[in-house]
């Protein structure tokens, strides 16, 4: 079955370009012009990916990507953007996307983003687990154990469940989050230079200039660390990280 795509961007000529292009490489598009129409859209039929531009009239882009996550809707958004600020990519991540390209782009750089976020997704969806009282019990450190259990420096990740806890406090987080944790989990101790990480999570080498990789591991940092205990991932200057309890 091809995969859907939502595309909404309101400037005519892209959406139409953009439209065609995707058609071409295989994807069944559902193309509109504004944030309005790409959250009915969305409600009516769940595409498999969203590809949103961030300046749209009415609602714009983050508005509708803060709207479908905090209804707890977790299909991958690419957002389409023409501002070139970091704060305004970062800004673009904390409404909940996954990965963003500046215009004027090449669909061939948009066609390779894509294709990674489905691969992390495996195009399966996140559905609702049902809460359980009690995190999972250890298994291995760095190594995956009944049910697919990972442990290492105190957290605890059930990657069937896609739950994770440092101790007993479980974690809430955004599914990039969950899966570079769990890259770092599995591989504790070890440490991952930039390019590792890019390919494994992202599918995709962002390059030397790239701020996504350091926004990520901010927001992993700020929900593992707890006050008086010892910080578990740890940067290497010019390398890249690495988790550990020191």
């Amino acid at each position: 079955m091809p995969q859907n795509v939502l595309l909404a961007e309101d400037d005519r000529a892209i959406r139409h370009a953009l439209e065609r292009a995707l058609t071409l490489e295989g994807y069944e598009v559902t193309a509109v012009a504004d944030g309005v129409e790409a959250l009915a859209q969305a409600h009516r039929r769940q595409p498999d990916v969203l590809v949103l531009d961030v300046m749209m009239p009415g609602i714009d882009g983050l508005q509708v990507c803060r709207v479908l996550r905090a209804e707890g809707d977790r299909t991958p958004i690419l957002m389409l953007t023409a501002l070139v600020e970091t704060a305004d990519r970062i800004a673009g991540l904390d409404a909940g996307a996954d990965d963003y390209v500046v215009k004027p782009f090449d669909v061939e750089e948009v066609f390779a983003r894509l294709r990674a976020l489905l691969r992390r997704t495996g195009n399966t969806g996140d559905a609702p687990v049902a809460a359980r009282s009690v995190p999972p019990g250890p298994a291995a450190n760095g190594a995956q154990g009944a049910g697919g259990l990972v442990a290492a420096a105190g957290v605890r990740m059930d990657v069937q469940a896609r739950r994770a806890w440092r101790g007993a406090r479980e974690l809430e987080l955004t599914r990039t989050e969950f899966d570079l944790l769990e890259l770092l989990v599995r591989n504790a101790g070890i440490v991952l230079d930039h390019a590792t990480i890019y390919d494994r999570i992202w599918g995709y080498d962002f390059g030397p200039g790239s701020k996504n990789l350091a926004v990520y591991v901010g927001y992993l940092r700020r929900k593992l660390d707890e006050p008086g205990a010892p910080a578990l991932i740890h940067t290497v200057r010019g390398v890249g990280y690495a988790l550990r309890e020191d």
